[in-house]
């Protein structure tokens, strides 16, 4: 790891939001090219982020690890005499994309625009509109759907405690579920 970079996830990790982070990362052109209004939650840099292109509306969820190459030729080395290439592969990622917490996104992988790939997903291949997820990531459901279902009129302008309450009370009635005290 370079010292530039090392410096770079300090500087990142010591940020308030996910958009503060976007803005540093683009700001300094660590990827190959970030688009408008994206949001960056990991407190880490992808080691090939050169590999990496980011659209426009795209929201990386915490944790998520974006694999530009593997290391198997050192394996191959020591297993068999002989030189092996490194396996590089580009990623990119389009426009309005949702990637949640802990996915794991392979070297070669092109996310298309409209997508959202749910928690703990192994991203590989050409990801076209829908939902994905599981591993590997499947479709699951439209990318429609889920924006309508969770559209609502107006803001919420309940407090941050009215807010968890209601959650805790919705949670408790879906599974018929009494409250510990």
């Amino acid at each position: 790891m370079t010292i530039g970079r090392m410096l770079n996830i300090l500087r990142i990790s010591l940020m308030k939001n996910g958009f503060k982070r976007a803005e540093y990362l683009k700001k300094k052109g660590i990827f190959a090219s970030m688009g408008e209004n994206c949001f960056w939650q990991p407190r880490n840099i992808p080691p090939e982020a050169k590999l990496i292109k980011l659209h426009d509306n795209v929201v990386v969820a915490s944790e998520v690890l974006f694999v530009n190459h593997d290391v198997i030729h050192y394996m191959a080395r020591h297993a068999k005499q002989g030189n092996y290439n490194l396996n590089l592969g580009a990623i990119e990622v389009g426009n309005n994309v949702f990637i949640g917490s802990r996915t794991t996104i392979l070297p070669g992988t092109l996310i298309e625009d409209n997508v959202i790939i749910g928690a703990g997903s192994l991203v590989t291949g050409k990801i076209s509109e829908g939902v994905y997820g599981g591993v590997p990531a499947k479709r699951i459901g439209n990318f429609d759907s889920v924006l309508l279902k969770r559209l609502v009129d107006g803001n919420d302008k309940r407090s941050k405690t009215d807010r968890f309450d209601e959650t805790w009370k919705e949670f408790y009635k879906k599974y018929e579920y009494v409250k510990r005290q």
